[in-house]
């Protein structure tokens, strides 16, 4: 499948990189198939950023990252009834993204830990969750982001 983007110009997609979010994703419920696209540097390791590109609507994407990265203990609790869309999730096939927000400002970055976005890597089948409240919307990670680049320097 070809699709023309806005961020990445024309991509071809094969299919089985397609997500599927049955229900679309929070904001965006027509958008229900997304590919993931990895940002590289030029020594060609993944950068902490992706991207969650729409197939629906070529001109949307999403930046995400894994919450581990700027969080190691994130493990937001969430009832399994929401997650069987998914299938059997074990932690090996259970991939989860957070959506990052950058604004003009890029200190002020910050990604959403209340609304993860859990994928069955098995079958490619994915939701956006809500979860407790004891995770904020605007987690900071411009210092966690600069620190690790300072220890990965050393």
């Amino acid at each position: 499948m070809k699709v023309n983007t806005r961020l990445f110009g024309e991509i071809e997609i094969e299919q089985e990189k397609i997500i599927c979010f049955e229900n679309g994703i929070i904001g965006f419920p027509d958008c229900k198939q997304f590919t993931l696209i990895f940002d590289e540097t030029d020594d060609g390791a993944r950068k902490n950023i992706s991207w969650l590109q729409s197939l629906d609507e070529p001109s949307f994407a999403l930046p995400v990252m894994d919450p581990l990265l700027i969080k190691e203990d994130y493990n937001p609790q969430v009832e399994h009834e929401l997650m069987k869309s998914l299938g059997n999730l074990t932690e090996e096939n259970t991939y989860v993204l957070v959506t990052v927000t950058v604004p003009a400002d890029i200190k002020k970055i910050s990604v959403n830990l209340r609304a993860p976005i859990v994928i069955n890597v098995e079958n490619l089948k994915a939701e956006q969750l809500i979860v407790d409240d004891s995770y904020p919307v605007k987690y900071m990670i411009y210092d966690i982001l600069q620190n690790k680049k300072t220890k990965a320097g050393e």
